[in-house]
C-alpha cells in the first residue's frame, strides 16, 4: 500500500473572538429566540478568563461569564469601551470568505457562489430561488446561505502568540474587508506583518420596504503614510510600532550630513577654520556646541597645535621661503586697484556673539 501524504493549512491557535454585537432575552418571550443587539463598540469573547480580564484593563468593560446560544460550554467576554482596535495582519492570506448555512447540528452548506462545498454540486440557494437569492434572507430568516467572512489578527498586548477572530455576516462589510486584504496582500506579497486599524461605521441602505441600518467593520494599514503601505513587506519591528517606519528617512540624512570637525582638524590656518563655520551654518546644521568645539580648533591651529595629534609643531614657520642669493624676497606686488582674489566666505570672523565681549546681555 502506498504512503499517502496530509497536507494541512498552517495556521495560529484561535484564543478568542472579535464580536460586533450580543444577544439578550427577550422579555416577552424569556424561552424563546433571544434579541439581537448591534454594539457600537468591540465585543471580546474566550474560553480563558486571563484573556478576557486583561482586555478588560486595555479596552474597559466588566468581565463577565456567558454562555453562547446553542452552546452548553459556558466562556468569558467583555463589552468593551472601545470604538477601535489597533490590531496586526499576519503574514499569508488572513480572510476566509464563503456562503454559509448553518443549524443546530453545525454547518449544513458552505458555498463560493458557484459550488457547495460539502456536496460538490452547483450553487443550491441560486437553484432555488434564483439570480436574487440573497434577497430571500429578508423575507425569511435561514432559508438561504449568509456571507461569512472571518479574519485573524493578532492584538500586540494581549498575552500569547495567537490570532482574534472577527466574523461578519454583512455583505457590504465583506466587500470592505476583501478589498482592503486585497491591497495589503498586492504589497506585502503576504510575506510579513502589517499593522491594522478597526473600527465599527454604521451604514444606511435603502431598500423598497424603508431604509436599513448595519454596522460595518472598517479594517485598513495603520501606518504614518500610505507609501509604507505599498512599499513592500515590513519588518517586525514596524508592524510592531509604525512610527519606526519614519527613521530610516532621518537616519539617511543624518548620514549624509558632513563632518565638520574632521574638515576643520585638517585646515592649516584659523582663517579656513572659520570657513567651515560658515558652511555649516549656510547648510542648516550650526549649533552653540559646533562652534564651540570649531572655535577651541582655531585656537588651537593659532597655537601651533595639531588638532588631530595634539602635538605641537615647534618648528612652525621654518618652511617659509627666504631671501635669494641678492636678499629680495619673492613677494607678489598688487598695483593700485588690485585687491585680494575673492573667497566663497570673504569674512572670516565669528559670529558676532562668538567673539570676546560680543555676547549680548
Amino acid at each position: 500500500m502506498g504512503s499517502r501524504i496530509l497536507t494541512m493549512k498552517k495556521q495560529a491557535a484561535e484564543l478568542g473572538r472579535i464580536r460586533t454585537g450580543y444577544s439578550r432575552p427577550n422579555p416577552k418571550n424569556p424561552k424563546g429566540r433571544p434579541i439581537p443587539v448591534r454594539s457600537a463598540t468591540f465585543l471580546l469573547s474566550s474560553h480563558s478568563q486571563q484573556y478576557i480580564e486583561r482586555a478588560a484593563e486595555l479596552y474597559g468593560g466588566e468581565v463577565e461569564k456567558w454562555t453562547p446560544q446553542g452552546q452548553k460550554i459556558a466562556q468569558y467576554r467583555v463589552i468593551t469601551e472601545a470604538r477601535e482596535l489597533r490590531a496586526i495582519l499576519p503574514a499569508g492570506d488572513p480572510l476566509s470568505q464563503s456562503y454559509e448555512m448553518w443549524s443546530g447540528g453545525g454547518c449544513t452548506r458552505r458555498c463560493d457562489g458557484v459550488t457547495e462545498q460539502l456536496s460538490r454540486r452547483p450553487c443550491l440557494c441560486l437553484a432555488e430561488h434564483g439570480e436574487d437569492w440573497h434577497e430571500q434572507h429578508e423575507v425569511e430568516q435561514g432559508s438561504v446561505c449568509k456571507p461569512t467572512s472571518r479574519i485573524g489578527v493578532m492584538l500586540a498586548d494581549m498575552p500569547d502568540l495567537g490570532v482574534w477572530r472577527l466574523e461578519t455576516h454583512s455583505f457590504y462589510a465583506a466587500d470592505v474587508m476583501a478589498g482592503g486584504i486585497d491591497t495589503v496582500l498586492q504589497a506585502t506579497e503576504g510575506k510579513s506583518l502589517m499593522p491594522v486599524r478597526m473600527w465599527i461605521e454604521q451604514r444606511q441602505v435603502m431598500r423598497p420596504s424603508g431604509p436599513k441600518h448595519f454596522p460595518v467593520v472598517m479594517l485598513v494599514p495603520s501606518i504614518p503614510a500610505l507609501r509604507h503601505a505599498l512599499s513592500g513587506p515590513l519588518s517586525t519591528a514596524a508592524a510592531l510600532d509604525p512610527s519606526t517606519l519614519n527613521r530610516p528617512a532621518l537616519e539617511a540624512s543624518s548620514a549624509a550630513r558632513p563632518d565638520y570637525l574632521a574638515e576643520a582638524r585638517g585646515c592649516d590656518t584659523a582663517a579656513a577654520v572659520i570657513e567651515v563655520w560658515h558652511r555649516a551654518r549656510a547648510a542648516g546644521h550650526g549649533s552653540d556646541e559646533l562652534l564651540a568645539d570649531l572655535k577651541q580648533i582655531a585656537e588651537d591651529v593659532k597655537a601651533g597645535v595639531d588638532p588631530r595629534t595634539g602635538v605641537v609643531d615647534d618648528d612652525q614657520g621654518d618652511d617659509e621661503p627666504g631671501p635669494d642669493a641678492d636678499g629680495v624676497y619673492d613677494v607678489e606686488v598688487l598695483g593700485e586697484g588690485d585687491s585680494e582674489p575673492p573667497t566663497a566666505y570673504p569674512a572670516a570672523t565669528w559670529p558676532e556673539a562668538a567673539q570676546p565681549g560680543g555676547g549680548s546681555r
